[in-house]
């Protein structure tokens, strides 16, 4: 299924682009090829493989034998994801590099670019390596981090919007994905009262709160109006919900089948680019897929 000719907002990233997958032969990558192979047959593009290390010098003992097995790993997975997507062109790329700066380069050609997640830890959150933290807070397009031995499950694509910010970016993703899934879509902003409002009587909170949420529901409307317009066969369901956002967000995406939120760009040298709580909290504890869509 293709996406529609754009009327809207459009997805960040080039549409146009491969989806490149990293791949280093972990079980969570394994699980993120597949995924990402039925994302590249959703979209109708092709899907490359990119394993990327510094690869040692081929005169030290034992390098050649393991540089020759990487390859190999490598051919083999490109021979079982044509197995499971025939119509997908699949192509592998090992990269001499640094895996963060050879992903993130990738970024910039990619539709979507997809990681591998590992399972929960002693604490009951999910391991996310430093490969994938660096990549989701530099990437140029919408990266999308898939759990270990986990499909896809059933349900809405959920989508989490702050409209104090631009949500454009992060809805026409949300919105694509679940066309492209024929799935129902579900839109929630989280808001809450200004600071200082506690010390209010009950009376002047209540009719504080009251114009608040009108203002917020009407904010939400018109930022979904041109995406409903763009995608009539989706079925949308807006939420307003007060609260704390990672936790309300962390709390919805127990029945989704894939997460969308947002992360603002940052014309900044990387070392000072961050993720922001929510992303951080979605990243660490949501069991379904979690799409991080960057917004400048």
């Amino acid at each position: 299924m293709t996406d529609p000719a754009p009327t809207g907002p459009s997805v960040p990233g080039t549409s146009t682009g491969p989806v490149v997958v990293g791949f280093d032969g972990s079980p969570e990558s394994l699980t993120a090829t597949e995924w990402a192979a039925r994302e590249a047959e959703r979209r109708d593009r092709p899907l490359e493989v990119l394993e990327a290390w510094p690869w040692p010098k081929r005169d030290v003992v034992g390098s050649d034998q393991t540089y020759h097995r990487a390859l190999a790993h490598l051919a083999d997975r490109e021979s079982a994801l044509s197995d499971l997507v025939p119509g997908v062109p699949v192509s592998t790329a090992p990269v001499s590099a640094d895996p963060v700066e050879a992903l993130e380069e990738a970024s910039h050609r990619a539709a979507v670019l997809v990681l591998g997640s590992r399972g929960l830890g002693t604490l009951r959150g999910f391991l996310v390596g430093s490969v994938s933290q660096e990549v989701l807070r530099r990437s140029a397009c919408p990266v999308v981090l898939v759990r270990a031995r986990e499909d896809e499950p059933d349900g809405s694509v959920t989508a989490g919007i702050d409209l104090a910010h631009p949500a454009g970016h992060v809805l026409a993703f949300a919105f694509q994905a679940a066309a492209l899934r024929s799935a129902p879509l579900r839109v929630i902003h989280v808001w809450s009262p200004p600071a200082g409002s506690e010390y209010m009587s009950y009376g002047a909170i209540g009719g504080l709160e009251g114009e608040l949420s009108s203002a917020e529901w009407s904010g939400l409307a018109e930022a979904l109006e041109p995406l409903r317009a763009r995608y009539p066969e989706v079925e949308v369901t807006a939420d307003l919900v007060r609260g704390k956002p990672a936790v309300e967000l962390v709390d919805a995406a127990a029945s989704a089948r894939l997460l969308v939120l947002g992360r603002r760009l940052r014309h900044l040298p990387f070392r000072h680019h961050h993720l922001g709580p929510v992303a951080h909290a979605a990243i660490h504890h949501v069991h379904c897929p979690v799409a991080v869509v960057p917004y400048g």
